[in-house]
């Protein structure tokens, strides 16, 4: 079972779901875990009677909510030893969770944030908080790919047990993304087809990343069939 951590402030939970729809369509089991303090997958997924914590499927993905630990999810379905997921999205926005769910451990980690003032500082704090070195790659949401930016995010994470990894992923805030995201959540529906190309590409890379692949390609087909409806 792999193990992939999202941190940060940023809203993610629109991007794990997308991320979620291709692992699962390429036969993947994947459970997105819910651990914000806001807790928003519990807004947009649709889920019958929901409880403090519980677990819904949703478009062929299970989304646990309300749980502080791995432990916790294992109690909840009454199992014994390791959940029965190929792979595990978990989204974090606190360093006590990330503690939790022991991402020092996990097979890669992110880092998801825009460079508006809230969602770096509260961002670089969740740093500031471990107390163990780390791997992070950079997930930027921005109007425009500025240098200057990654260097702001590069000072103000001076003095953080973190290693940056070299390659940074770039999803555009003002692309038509946002509106599209928008309606898939009214209509309750996972839909690819008007998303912008740089999106896309950024789902296909990082989804290549979890699975450990050497080339897209499989990757992009899947998103074919999404985009198809197939």
């Amino acid at each position: 079972m792999k193990k992939i951590g999202f941190i940060g402030a940023y809203d993610k939970t629109d991007m794990l779901l997308n991320i979620a729809k291709i692992l699962t369509t390429m036969k993947n089991k994947v459970l997105i875990v819910d651990s914000t303090i806001n807790q928003k997958a519990r807004y947009v997924v649709p889920a019958i009677s929901p409880a403090v914590a519980y677990i819904t499927s949703f478009e062929e993905m299970d989304i646990a909510v309300g749980f502080n630990s791995i432990e916790d999810i294992t109690n909840y379905m009454g199992i014994n030893g390791e959940l029965p997921y190929d792979i595990l999205l978990i989204d974090c926005d606190t360093s006590e969770r990330i503690v939790k769910f022991h991402l020092d451990m996990a097979d890669k980690n992110y880092f998801v944030t825009s460079f508006d003032i809230y969602s770096l500082r509260r961002g670089i704090e969740i740093l500031n908080g471990l107390n163990m070195p780390m791997n992070l790659t950079k997930i930027l949401y921005a109007k425009e790919i500025l240098k200057e930016d990654d260097d702001y995010l590069n000072f103000l994470s001076v003095g953080c047990k973190i290693n940056w990894n070299e390659e940074k992923i770039y999803f555009p805030i003002e692309n038509g993304d946002l509106s599209v995201i928008a309606e898939n959540q009214r209509v309750q529906k996972i839909k690819f087809r008007k998303l912008s190309i740089q999106y896309k590409d950024n789902l296909s890379f990082i989804t290549q990343q979890i699975l450990n692949q050497d080339s897209d390609s499989q990757v992009r087909r899947t998103i074919k069939i999404i985009e198809r409806g197939v």
